[in-house]
């Protein structure tokens, strides 16, 4: 009994992490909004104790920071900080895109370009397209067997979009997103280490519309 008390707590608890962490990413809750504990529990109907301990885990995540009243807020971004998380996800993605030249599956690949496929069709819809782009980087960490630096990149890539939920991004954009992710995976298909971690540098940092990047 008390392990499926325990399994249900568990089960509520990462109910209400991914409806929080789903909310901030789309910017539903936007920087600085203060989450409260019960206002949650009456959305989710649920108790407080979920919210609660959802609430913890992403505090530990860096999606939430205390407020001067001890509140949880949603955390903001500097100038600064932004440029530290560029700086922090290039050198992590550089890390993967090395890795997974050396070990990368055949169907590492194909999920890859499925994923780049979906984005094309996405193109309309940019929370979508974005939701891919995270799943596309996210997997090639994955396919390097480097599952440490795939727990970095996850919560590096929430403060990406956090950091970024009002930049503009046109569907020309896009496109050359999906097209920048096609020439990366030709480069990981043939094993060519220095060929990826050029392509994920243009990716990466294209000066014409670097605002712009997801």
């Amino acid at each position: 009994m008390q392990t499926e008390r325990d399994a249900a707590r568990g089960r509520l608890t990462a109910e209400a992490y991914r409806y929080v962490r789903s909310a901030i990413l789309r910017g539903e809750f936007p920087m600085g909004s203060v989450l409260a504990e019960t206002e949650l529990a009456r959305t989710l109907g649920s108790s407080r104790t979920p919210i609660r301990h959802a609430l913890s885990l992403l505090l530990k995540e860096g999606l939430l920071e205390v407020g001067p009243r001890r509140q949880l807020i949603v955390r903001g971004f500097t100038p600064d900080h932004r440029r530290e998380i560029a700086e922090l996800r290039e050198a992590l993605e550089v890390i993967a895109v090395r890795h997974a030249c050396s070990v990368v599956t055949d169907d590492d690949l194909d999920q890859l370009r499925l994923l780049v496929l979906r984005q094309r069709r996405a193109a309309s819809d940019q929370e979508a397209f974005l939701e891919l782009d995270e799943s596309f980087h996210l997997k090639i960490a994955e396919a390097a067997n480097l599952p440490i630096l795939h727990g970095l990149l996850s919560q590096l890539r929430g403060f990406v979009r956090l950091a970024r939920l009002d930049v503009e991004r046109p569907a020309a954009v896009l496109a050359e997103v999906a097209d920048e992710h096609e020439s990366l995976i030709d480069a990981l298909e043939l094993r060519d280490a220095e060929a990826a971690v050029d392509a994920l540098l243009v990716h990466l940092n294209k000066k014409d519309y670097a605002e712009a990047r997801s």
